[in-house]
C-alpha cells in the first residue's frame, strides 16, 4: 500500500501562518526538522517566534533581510534556485527572527531543526562566495550540490541543509540511501525534507503549457516499511522518516531542485549514510566517466 497520502505533500497542502509551505511538529509523526517557504510582497515581512528550533533562512528568489534581537543580514538572492548558491542567515534557538522583502515578489524559505542548546554564534551571514558548490557523481547520476548549511561550514547545534540540482534526464539521491538508525561512524539518525523545484531546461522549445515535473522515491526496510513514489513539481514536499531515499529523477526537458533540511536525535551533528546494498555497486562505474558538462548549472564558480 503507497504511504504518499502521509508522506507527500503537493504545494498548498500544508500552508500556515501565511506560509505556502509550513512543515513542523504540527504533521503527525514529524519530529526534529522544519521547513517553511512562500512569497513575499516587496516590504512585507514573515516572522518565526523564538523557541526551542534554530532556523536557517534560504531566499528562493529575490533579496530578503533577517532581523533577530538587534542583528541583522541583507541576504541578496538570486533570480530563481536554477540560477546559483544564495547568502544564508543562521538564527539560533530561542531567538525570534523576521524575514522582510526587499523588492518584490520575493520567494524564501526557512529551514528549521529542534535544537539542544541555544548554539554561539547565535547568528551568521554567509555569503554566497562561501557557499562549496560539489559535482557529485558523474554520467546520467551527476548533480550539484550547494553545501550550505553542511557540519564544517555552518555552526549550528542540529539542522543540516543543502540544495541540490539535477540536470534534465539525470537521477539523484542515488544510490539509494539510509539514515536511519545510530551506528558509530556509520550512520546516524537523521529525518529528513526534500523540498522541490522544477523548471523547463533553459533553450527547450517548450510549449507555454508545459507541466514541469519530476519523480521521488522512497522505500523501507522489512523490519520498517514506507512506500512513496511521488510525481512532485514547484513547492511539493516528500517527507523522509526513515528507509531507503532516492533516486529523486529529473525528467528529460525538466530541470530538478530540492532544499534537503536534516536533523535527529543524537547528539552528533553528521551526515553519515548507508547505501541499499542491492544498488551500492554503482558508484564504483562512475570512475570511467565524466561529470554531466551541463553543471553546474548556474554557472561556473
Amino acid at each position: 500500500m503507497s504511504d504518499n497520502a502521509r508522506w507527500v505533500h503537493p504545494l498548498g497542502t500544508v500552508a500556515d501562518r501565511g506560509w505556502e509551505v509550513a512543515v513542523d511538529e504540527a504533521i503527525d509523526g514529524w519530529q526534529h526538522t522544519g521547513l517553511y517557504a512562500g512569497r513575499l510582497a516587496a516590504g512585507e515581512s514573515r516572522e518565526l517566534a523564538a523557541g526551542e528550533w534554530e532556523h536557517v533562512v534560504v531566499p528562493l528568489s529575490g533579496t530578503v533581510t533577517v532581523e533577530s534581537q538587534g542583528d541583522r543580514a541583507v541576504l541578496a538572492g538570486r533570480a530563481s534556485v536554477f540560477a546559483g548558491p544564495t547568502d544564508v542567515a543562521y538564527v539560533a534557538r530561542d531567538r525570534p527572527l523576521t524575514v522582510t522583502a526587499h523588492d518584490g515578489p520575493v520567494r524564501v524559505a526557512v529551514c528549521a531543526a529542534r535544537a539542544s542548546a541555544a548554539h554561539a554564534p547565535s547568528f551568521r551571514h554567509l555569503p554566497a562566495a562561501d557557499v562549496p558548490v560539489e559535482l557529485r557523481g558523474a554520467g546520467t547520476a551527476s548533480r550539484e550540490v550547494r553545501n550550505f548549511g553542511i557540519p564544517g561550514v555552518l555552526d549550528a547545534d542540529s539542522v543540516i541543509a543543502c540544495e541540490v540540482v539535477t540536470p534534465a534526464g539525470n537521477w539523484s539521491s542515488y544510490p539509494p540511501h539510509k539514515h536511519d538508525e545510530a551506528r558509530e561512524g556509520l550512520e546516524t539518525e537523521l529525518e529528513e525534507i526534500y523540498y522541490f523545484e522544477v523548471q523547463v531546461t533553459a533553450g527547450s522549445p517548450a510549449a507555454h503549457d508545459a507541466d514541469p515535473v519530476g519523480y521521488q522515491r522512497v522505500y523501507g526496510t522489512d523490519e520498517r516499511p514506507i512506500d512513496v513514489l511521488a510525481e512532485v513539481r514547484t513547492g511539493d514536499v516528500v517527507l523522509v522518516p526513515h528507509g531507503w531515499h532516492g533516486p529523486a529523477m529529473a525528467a528529460p526537458g525538466y530541470d530538478l531542485y530540492y532544499l534537503n533540511v536534516m536533523a535527529g536525535p543524537g547528539a552528533e551533528r553528521a551526515w553519515l549514510i548507508c547505501d541499499d546494498p542491492a544498488h551500492g555497486w554503482v558508484r564504483q562505474t562512475w570512475e570511467g566517466q565524466d561529470v554531466d558538462p551541463r553543471l553546474p548549472l548556474g554557472g561556473n564558480r
